[in-house]
């Protein structure tokens, strides 16, 4: 019916019926969402579950809109409107500066560097997340590969290669106790340099209140 809301936060053009059948499109979008808002913290890992099981065997239309019905759109939650989620995206830098992405910049289905002797950071504080897994292949010599991570963000080097390359994995604070919103799996081969895995460093606030004697003394 007009102005019913979608499972992205949009709304149904004039014709459309909560009694329409579910596309796989339909519960990949509304699962894309969930997965979103709770990297955002606007679920809990239960809430999480418990909808996507929804979603996931959802029949029509009508099923999916109460799943997204209290999440901002997903132009707010996740990818700002218009903008493409790449199935690819590759990287190849030799010799010259650093290779960066930070702040809201998209995740895509899967990276691949080629870099020689290059800096190369993934900041995933405020990356914008519409998929549960990012898969980077590796070919990468000298120079270190950073990837600073948030809660829900989790990294497996398992599947990279390391030649004479240095590894540190240091988890966030608290993501035993978050949802995984984002797997990035490392694959291919580096040599050469370091693979530090960490996240953010803390502000010069944050190590003033971690100072022993720095609360404030209770009246």
């Amino acid at each position: 019916m007009p102005g019913e809301k979608l499972p992205t936060g949009k709304h149904a053009a004039s014709g459309s019926s909560p009694e329409l059948r579910a596309s796989h499109a339909d519960r990949d979008r509304v699962v894309d969402v969930l997965r979103v808002a709770a990297g955002d913290g606007l679920l809990t890992a239960e809430e999480l579950d418990e909808r996507l099981e929804v979603a996931l065997s959802a029949r029509t239309l009508g099923e999916l809109e109460p799943l997204t019905a209290d999440l901002p759109p997903v132009s707010a939650a996740g990818a700002p409107a218009g903008t493409e989620v790449k199935d690819l995206v590759r990287i190849e830098q030799a010799h010259s500066g650093g290779v960066r992405r930070a702040g809201r910049w998209v995740v895509p289905r899967k990276l691949e560097l080629a870099v020689t002797f290059c800096d190369v950071t993934l900041d995933f504080t405020d990356a914008v997340i519409t998929h549960d897994t990012l898969r980077i292949d590796v070919q990468m010599v000298g120079k270190t590969l950073t990837l600073i991570t948030r809660p829900g963000v989790e990294v497996d080097t398992d599947g990279l290669q390391l030649g004479f390359c240095r590894l540190s994995n240091r988890p966030s604070p608290g993501a035993a106790h978050t949802p995984v919103v984002l797997r990035v799996e490392l694959t291919g081969q580096k040599t050469h340099g370091r693979v530090v895995v960490r996240p953010p460093r803390r502000t010069v606030g944050q190590w003033l209140l971690r100072r022993p004697g720095s609360a404030p003394e209770a009246v």
